[in-house]
């Protein structure tokens, strides 16, 4: 048996229960180590810690998938872990559409499956999971008989680990544009291209908060994408509602989910860069009664946060001048480099440059399918807000 043996002094991360071991953190390896491999970790004093899959190639040598002894990792190990996700999230009453496995936070690293109806999207993006990528299909096959299963791997992150960037068919070959149902409404979804595994399903709970806000009221939202919360404003009884995008795809889908929804009349979208757009209809005195900003994360690492910070405060700035006085800015961060902490502050210093007062009506994370482990700071990262302007 391969095995990993950690420095005597271990971070209180590894100790407090985080799945990650960097190389800069093992004191030997015992056995020859091929990448993907599952081996057993100890500390120093040989105390067993865990069972994990290890990447020499990657800075994070080794991610744990278990701390018992006893767990033998093979098909059935996946298998049980799919059916707990399962039961958890039928539990919390997500069960047509969810985040069935949601990495580090149901303890299957760098994991991501979600589920869309009878469709499923997965992405591997560590080696040690992707070896696994055969028996977790098999598992979704044996716990739901799905209609198709399709591989969205075509990230990054996977060249770190030694990986290709790809994507396609992990059943038979059927249409990747398909509509789910959500809070009463429906919803195109290109699985096959479009943005992560094709729709945002962390948010869905957060749409729902906009709800009597919007009501009788003209809304703007910026960075739309298909126009989700947008379509809802529209549902919720909104007066007028008009989406920006800089993508004319996402616009093109938003204004095809509008009418799926019937409310085209109502809700409206458009190709515009919001920092412009927002910038020169401040200028002009244009007024809205709510705005609705999801931008993109800004950031993907800490050397560029500053970067995160400047553009997070100048588009809520420029919303916050759009607002009609007694009206709300709703506004996301999709990162968990920007902390809640952080996030609030990037809020309350572009209203002090706006010179608007704020009152807070929601503080809200990502909806409870995607599960938050208090120590493991990557499964909180959305931040959604909701304030009154004066």
């Amino acid at each position: 048996m391969k095995k990993v043996y950690l420095k005597r002094k271990i971070s209180s991360r590894i100790a407090n229960g985080h799945p990650w071991i960097f190389a800069n953190e093992v004191e030997k390896i015992e056995g020859d180590i091929n990448g993907g491999e599952v081996t057993d970790v100890f500390t120093h004093d040989k105390k067993f810690v865990g069972k994990g899959y290890i990447n020499p190639k990657s800075q994070i040598l080794v991610r744990l998938l278990t701390r018992n002894k006893s767990d033998e990792i093979d098909e059935q190990y996946f298998l049980k872990k799919l059916t707990e996700c399962w039961e958890y999230r039928k539990k919390l009453g997500y069960i047509e559409n969810c985040r069935l496995v949601f990495g580090e936070a149901d303890a299957l690293p760098q994991l991501i499956i979600d589920k869309f109806n009878d469709y499923f999207v997965i992405q591997t993006l560590a080696l040690g999971i992707d070896v696994w990528k055969p028996a977790i299909v098999k598992a979704l096959n044996t716990i739901f008989n799905p209609k198709g299963i399709y591989e969205r791997n075509d990230v990054p992150v996977r060249e770190l680990e030694g990986l290709p960037q790809q994507k396609g068919f992990l059943s038979e070959p059927f249409d990747t544009n398909i509509i789910i149902h959500e809070n009463d409404l429906q919803f195109y979804v290109d699985l096959e291209n479009g943005q992560k595994t094709g729709y945002f399903l962390d948010q869905q709970d957060n749409r729902r908060a906009i709800r009597h806000i919007v009501e009788g009221a003209e809304v703007l939202g910026a960075f739309t994408y298909t126009g989700t919360f947008e379509i809802h404003a529209a549902h919720y009884g909104a007066k007028s509602v008009l989406g920006l995008d800089i993508s004319a795809n996402a616009v093109a889908q938003a204004n095809r989910n509008a009418e799926l929804n019937a409310v085209q009349h109502i809700c409206r979208f458009e190709t515009a860069n919001a920092f412009d757009v927002l910038k020169q209809w401040g200028k002009e005195g244009r007024q809205y009664d709510v705005v609705m900003l999801d931008p993109p994360a800004f950031t993907k690492s800490r050397e560029t946060i500053q970067k995160a910070i400047t553009g997070y405060k100048e588009i809520n700035l420029r919303a916050m001048k759009l607002i009609r006085p007694g009206g709300f800015l709703v506004t996301s961060s999709c990162t968990n480099l920007v902390n809640p902490d952080l996030f609030l502050q990037i809020i309350d210093m572009a209203a002090k440059d706006a010179r608007r007062k704020l009152r807070q009506v929601t503080f809200q994370t990502q909806s409870a399918d995607h599960p938050v482990i208090r120590n493991i700071e990557t499964t909180q990262y959305l931040k959604f807000l909701i304030m009154q302007v004066e």
